[in-house]
């Protein structure tokens, strides 16, 4: 049966990223470092995925990191892709907002409908990125393209790992460093009875060590991890195929 892939890179390190700043919809663009860091992965690795279609974010962080990564593709913008909206709290660092009542209940997740002041919701935010996400997976199905890489923001790739993803984990265990995401794979009648996806892999698959040794991060290899979609797909309260 043929199966798709999608590869979620969240963009290279902006100044905010580096002074622990929450910066969703503020449009900044990668810094030195960012760009930096990003260079050596690519010339020194080569190890992004190649890839029939780009979709990015809007923000300039995401599509200076598409273009970089992909500078013979044109992405394909989509507005949804877009951060967490976190309003008020835009710009600032934690222990700067470490006094505001307002702060400590959103960051506490007691209440996922607690939105930032003037910013989003939990809910409001995995409701907007995980319709764009199903628009994302019934489009490279319907139209047959193999490998698609979406450069967005660590939030949402996030978001979409813990709704869609099997194994299935809770939403901070997909939290993943700059230039850096997961690559999954889409089996269309998996995706047709239940909306799930298989990680298979990291992205960039393949690193160095910081005792110089190349490593290959695999989530999925049969020989390393017991977990296997067969598992879902018997589960008692898996759906029947209509």
């Amino acid at each position: 049966m043929k199966t798709y892939q999608i590869h979620l890179i969240r963009h290279a390190m902006t100044s905010g990223n580096l002074e622990g700043r929450y910066i969703g919809h503020t449009d900044v663009s990668v810094c030195k470092e960012g760009m930096a860091q990003l260079h050596d992965i690519i010339e020194n690795y080569g190890s992004y995925p190649e890839v029939d279609a780009v979709f990015s974010s809007p923000l300039k962080r995401c599509l200076e990191t598409a273009k970089e990564i992909y500078p013979d593709k044109n992405p394909i913008v989509l507005d949804d892709l877009i951060e967490y909206d976190f309003g008020e709290f835009e710009g600032k660092t934690a222990e700067e907002l470490q006094k505001d009542e307002d702060f400590a209940e959103w960051l506490s997740g007691t209440n996922p409908n607690k939105a930032a002041p003037f910013g989003d919701s939990q809910v409001r935010f995995n409701y907007r990125v995980c319709s764009c996400f199903e628009k994302i997976v019934d489009g490279v199905i319907r139209s047959g393209v193999k490998n698609t890489a979406v450069i967005t923001h660590g939030g949402v790739i996030m978001s979409i790992m813990a709704a869609y993803a099997l194994p299935e984990a809770p939403m901070h265990e997909w939290l993943t460093p700059n230039c850096c995401g997961y690559t999954i794979r889409i089996t269309p009648s998996i995706w047709s009875r239940g909306m799930k996806v298989e990680a298979i892999a990291e992205c960039p698959a393949e690193i160095v060590t910081e005792d110089g040794e190349r490593e290959l991060w695999d989530i999925y290899d049969p020989e390393k991890d017991e977990y296997d979609v067969e598992y879902w797909e018997n589960d008692k309260n898996f759906p029947e195929e209509q």
